[in-house]
């Protein structure tokens, strides 16, 4: 991971223009520190995107990762799905923990996808999030990384980093969303969660960041949250996403 950190953080009020400059730079260095970033969830197909997306709350997407293959190989589609005996499944999925919810939620919205989509997975926005247990933030993973359409993904280190950074100051997700897409040119809306959702499990820690090791220190108004000694940073950066 590289440490390098041109420039500096600004000092006093930022312009429009100097925010959305400082934005992109941010994420540029971040793409050259992270160029394998991508979704850490494993799926092949938009069903398999979906499921495994809502499977991820409250719970690591190794885990995920983990049970995924066993119940795609039991069940491959939506209809497969929406029949199974509720009892196998949450034998599949109980190591991820709230599993008679996350049971409850994968029947429910595999019964939407067969009654409203003859069980394919929509590509708009607006469709994804009327699927039983399915919100803003689930639809966007899908649309950016099983359809190719531009989103953004808010989950808590994205947010997170947003404000660090000093991109927005807002908290609720929505507005999140809205505010950081307004300084990147829309193509880039996926990759740079990928960006922020990497750096955020490496290195940006909710408790303690390691500013000391992060490459964009020398641009981020937080610099100094966490430790700045490079010695003492470099032993909270991690190599890949939590187990």
């Amino acid at each position: 991971m590289s440490t390098t950190a041109p420039a500096a953080a600004p000092k006093g009020p930022e312009t429009a223009t100097a925010l959305v400059r400082r934005a992109r730079k941010i994420d540029r260095i971040l793409a050259q520190t992270y160029p394998d970033a991508k979704a850490e969830l494993d799926f092949r197909n938009p069903f398999e995107c979906l499921v495994v997306t809502v499977l991820s709350a409250q719970t690591t997407d190794k885990r995920v990762n983990a049970v995924s293959p066993r119940l795609f190989a039991a069940y491959p589609d939506a209809r497969a799905l929406a029949a199974a005996d509720r009892a196998v499944v949450e034998s599949i999925v109980g190591p991820l923990g709230f599993f008679r919810a996350k049971t409850d939620a994968l029947l429910k919205l595999s019964a939407a996808l067969v009654a409203d989509y003859d069980g394919e997975v929509p590509a708009r926005l607006d469709d994804l999030v009327k699927l039983p247990g399915v919100g803003r933030k689930t639809a966007n993973v899908v649309l950016g990384n099983a359809f190719g359409m531009p989103g953004i993904t808010v989950d808590t280190h994205f947010g997170r980093l947003a404000r660090r950074f000093g991109w927005t100051s807002e908290t609720d997700p929505v507005k999140v969303e809205h505010a950081v897409g307004a300084l990147f040119p829309k193509k880039d809306w996926t990759m740079l969660s990928h960006h922020l959702i990497w750096h955020g499990r490496r290195c940006c820690h909710a408790k303690k960041p390691a500013c000391g090791a992060c490459p964009v220190s020398g641009l981020c108004p937080s610099y100094g949250v966490g430790p700045t000694d490079p010695v003492a940073a470099a032993k909270l950066l991690r190599t890949e996403g939590p187990n």
